[in-house]
């Protein structure tokens, strides 16, 4: 299939390089390129270095060097809008992504996961269940797991767990998940995707080329999500947490989390039995649930991984206690959203660590919730939305402000005297409700710092 083609592969963060990589299983002749130099790529890029059948350019325009090219595979980092994309559809080149690229090329039962919240944790624990009811299973996708690095060696009866962000969904043609999940939609990313309808757009596509024989799972309780079962040809199984959905479905029933249709119900799991804690994570489970009943794995397999899953890195991940403060790393917090579920969670007197890199959103709800929020005793701000947040809050109410802007380590620290102040036991909380790109390479580098600080700290 891809024997002899000549690809460009614009981009080598993690994806790419496994796209590249994988490329070069399949007999092509790649070109692995990306406007970053090598210094600001760091020792990512060396394992492509000398490798047969690939040409390494770095630190220079991409656009040159589509002449020639069959295929133009770009990273999910690279916007749409980028002058060699727009130039490649110009010259007739096909371009797709890693997420396009991997599908094409891979085997296996694909579940794909998305929406604005919950996709990692979601992910993670729908890999586990199927690692658990016996299966081959690999997660893969948005998680940290480049798809195209195992696309090469899966077979046809593994199961992919795959997340799969809307920077993903810009660049698919044939993508088709067997089954398909849609967690929420909350705003997001509108620097990159300008407004709420092309956001919107762009997670539909995570089922578009399903069919009848496919499963499509939506959130009965997100209304734009739950509009969606008009359009797809999937069959729809439902997950929800307020309600009892019209059709085939995981909800919530007499403190159980059960799944089917009143009176034919099948129950999964107590809910007081799950070991990850909030109403958020709740949703998670039932979402990881109706996706695994539907596709015919057994309710205890189930039932044992909900009560023994302890969640993912940076979301919502107990850190340490000292001098009776409880530290808590949520910095995949990188909206107001997720940010406002992770509050959510909080069983103390929380200082919150608030900002970073700005994408356009707006914060009035999560300011309102914030000012209503009586377990929110103070904010620290940080990165470029700080003054953003400052007039936000203020403005619904909020006045226990502190602004450290760019300065990390102050912000962690000036979050512990603030929370040893609290009568009791207090709480520093780091889920920034904003990107990381500011100060941070991403969310995983802010948490990993967060975590240093926090471990070096003295009472």
């Amino acid at each position: 299939m891809m024997s002899g083609l000549r690809v460009l592969v614009f981009g080598l963060a993690r994806s790419g390089i496994a796209a590249v990589s994988l490329l070069r299983t399949r007999g092509a002749r790649v070109i692995a390129a990306d406007e970053k130099t090598g210094d600001e790529l760091g020792d990512q890029v060396s394992s492509l270095a000398g490798v047969e059948g690939v040409e390494l350019r770095l630190g220079e325009p991409v656009e040159p060097l589509l002449d020639g090219i069959d295929m133009l595979v770009v990273s999910p980092g690279i916007p749409i809008t980028h002058a060699a994309i727009t130039a490649a559809r110009r010259m007739g080149i096909e371009v797709i992504g890693e997420l396009e690229l991997a599908y094409r090329l891979g085997q296996g039962r694909l579940i794909a996961i998305t929406g604005t919240n919950g996709k990692t944790t979601t992910t993670a624990l729908t890999g586990d269940i199927f690692k658990n009811a016996g299966k081959q299973t690999y997660v893969v996708g948005n998680i940290g797991s480049a798809y195209s690095g195992v696309a090469g060696i899966t077979r046809a009866d593994d199961i992919l767990v795959c997340e799969v962000s809307s920077f993903q969904l810009e660049t698919v043609d044939r993508f088709h998940p067997s089954v398909a999940a849609i967690l929420n939609i909350t705003q997001d990313h509108l620097d990159r995707h300008m407004d709420m309808e092309c956001y919107i757009s762009l997670k539909t596509r995570v089922y578009a080329n399903q069919d009848a024989d496919d499963i499509v799972v939506l959130n009965y309780d997100d209304p734009i999500v739950r509009g969606m079962s008009e359009h797809t040809k999937g069959t729809v199984i439902w997950f929800s947490r307020t309600r009892i959905p019209p059709s085939v479905g995981a909800y919530i029933s007499n403190g159980f989390i059960v799944y089917g249709v009143p009176g034919a119900e099948r129950t999964v799991c107590a809910v007081s039995d799950i070991f990850i804690p909030g109403p958020h994570n709740l949703e998670n489970a039932l979402a990881a649930s109706a996706i695994a009943m539907a596709a015919g794995v057994p309710a205890p397999v189930i039932r044992h991984t909900l009560r023994t899953f302890k969640g993912v890195e940076h979301r919502l991940e107990f850190v340490r206690e000292l001098g009776g403060v409880r530290f808590v790393n949520d910095s995949k917090g990188t909206n107001a959203d997720s940010t406002l579920k992770a509050i959510q969670a909080m069983d103390r007197p929380t200082v919150i660590i608030l900002g970073g890199y700005d994408k356009n959103v707006d914060f009035t709800e999560l300011a309102a919730q914030l000012a209503r929020n009586g377990g929110i005793k103070a904010t620290v701000l940080i990165g470029e939305t700080a003054e953003q947040l400052a007039r936000q809050l203020k403005g619904a109410g909020f006045d226990n402000i502190h602004m450290l802007e760019r300065d990390f380590k102050s912000a962690v620290t000036k979050a512990f005297s603030l929370a040893k102040t609290i009568r009791g036991e207090g709480c520093v909380l780091l889920s920034p409700a904003c990107a990381s790109f500011d100060m941070f390479k991403d969310f995983e580098h802010r948490g990993t710092e967060f975590k240093r600080i926090v471990n070096a700290l003295g009472a």
